[in-house]
């Protein structure tokens, strides 16, 4: 049998376990009524909703590999248009990755190094694992040069779309969404990020674009794609020390660094979006190292398997969404929700209304200094993003906007721009920063929005 045959099968395999288990799992869901009484008002607060969502995720935790991401996938964007039970369960499936033994990816290495295999020594334990590569480091023979390999765990881009499928089938058979045009589209955009996310050739440019980029400004390191040691299902790039944010090595340095790191990552976001016109969309702590020496700081830049590029017309909505928070123009920021796709344009003046307060919540650090709640502000008026408890309070809201019939299921450029948003800003409050962000914000949105005017 050869290795795409084996594959092939183990993936109808894997399938066909998936109705399986959608079957077990939607047990009780096998009433229609039962159903449309669970999607009525008191759904998120249904135990049988919760207990359901708990199972179905069980079931995907135990077919393992792509399943884990796909569900892992879901609970970030799936938030839009999936049950909040379902979604506060699938996030459970972060847990679930464990790494290979090297056993099982040294040949495939083999296959894709070949001849060079041999100028390298490769750490048997992984520096980090997730659900469709691992990381391992190494060390180039000739003259001790550090690298890190990405591998692709094999086979994986053969049965990613029948292992995707088998998802969305188990998602309609459980009937926890319901099909349409719109399910369909969004499920759509979600295959075709994770088709980005083991497109290593894709990566491996965006990399180098991004260090070209970034090559000038101090604040930001992107590694070095070594191309003699990277191929479709593998990855080569340099090794670089450094700390994750939640390390106390990080929380120890002075509150001015902490400042300066926490600046760097929200400028980052806007040179990326309004700059670059590529948005690195996974927030994912990991994805970032700060390398420190005795002076200053740098943010090291990982991984650009997830990016987006955002066109004009997404950018100058965005802008004005941001201007029109700051300035209370609800007017020009419902029109701008519209423009984005989270709002219907026929939604009432409250839920209108609604959705505006929640996005200006969203924004508060972005704010006019004059604007910025005093209770969050240290004795220099400047905005203290730990205390703010600003997640906190935006998640509180989100509900309710989301609540009212008149909510759109946002577009995937929203949503994935969305989470990069709330990623940059749980980076700095874990920095536990304190500034103004919105100097940072109008140095890149005003010419936009000027030119939109």
């Amino acid at each position: 049998m050869t290795k795409r045959s084996s594959i092939r099968r183990g993936s109808f395999g894997r399938g066909l376990a998936v109705s399986i288990a959608g079957i077990r799992a939607g047990g009780a869901f096998a009433l229609g009524s039962a159903v449309e009484r669970l999607r009525g008002e008191e759904a998120g607060n249904s135990d049988l909703m919760h207990r359901e969502a708990r199972r179905f995720t069980a079931e995907l935790g135990k077919l393992k590999g792509t399943y884990v991401k796909i569900g892992q996938m879901m609970a970030l964007l799936g938030e839009h248009f999936l049950p909040s039970p379902l979604t506060e369960a699938l996030h459970d499936l972060d847990s679930q990755t464990h790494p290979l033994p090297w056993s099982e990816l040294e040949n495939s290495v083999r296959d894709s190094l070949g001849d060079r295999y041999a100028e390298l020594v490769v750490d048997d334990e992984p520096l980090a694992a997730a659900s469709l590569a691992q990381v391992h480091r190494a060390t180039w023979c000739r003259d001790n040069y550090d690298l890190v390999l990405k591998i692709q765990y094999p086979g994986l881009a053969e049965v990613i779309d029948d292992d995707f499928d088998a998802v969305v089938r188990m998602l309609y058979l459980t009937r926890w969404i319901k099909a349409g045009r719109e399910m369909d589209a969004w499920f759509e955009d979600m295959r075709e990020q994770l088709h980005h996310e083991i497109d290593y050739r894709r990566e491996r440019d965006m990399t180098q674009s991004a260090r070209d980029r970034f090559r000038d400004d101090d604040r930001y390191h992107v590694p070095e794609v070594l191309e003699a040691y990277s191929s479709d299902t593998l990855l080569a790039l340099e090794y670089v020390e450094g700390h994750r944010v939640t390390e106390p090595a990080v929380a120890a340095l002075s509150q001015s660094r902490r400042n300066a790191l926490g600046q760097a990552m929200l400028e980052l976001f806007f040179i990326e979006l309004y700059d670059w016109g590529v948005l690195q969309t996974d927030p994912n702590f990991g994805n970032y190292l700060i390398r420190s020496n005795d002076a200053s700081d740098s943010l090291v830049l990982l991984d650009f398997g997830s990016t987006l590029a955002c066109d004009d017309n997404f950018r100058r909505h965005f802008g004005d969404a941001i201007a029109a928070g700051q300035t209370g123009d609800r007017e020009l920021l419902a029109d701008s929700l519209v423009g984005l796709g989270c709002l219907n344009e026929e939604a009432t003046d409250f839920a209108r209304q609604s959705f505006c307060e929640f996005c200006e919540m969203l924004l508060e650090p972005l704010a006019p200094p004059q604007s910025l709640p005093q209770e969050y502000l240290n004795e220099k008026g400047e905005y203290c993003w730990g205390r703010s408890r600003l997640m906190q309070r935006v998640g509180k809201h989100a509900a309710s906007s989301a609540a009212t019939r008149h909510f759109a299921t946002p577009s995937r450029d929203f949503a994935l721009i969305v989470r990069k948003l709330t990623g940059v800003f749980t980076f700095i409050t874990v920095l536990n920063a304190e500034f103004n962000g919105h100097h940072i914000a109008h140095r890149y949105i005003d010419d936009w929005i000027t030119e939109g005017a």
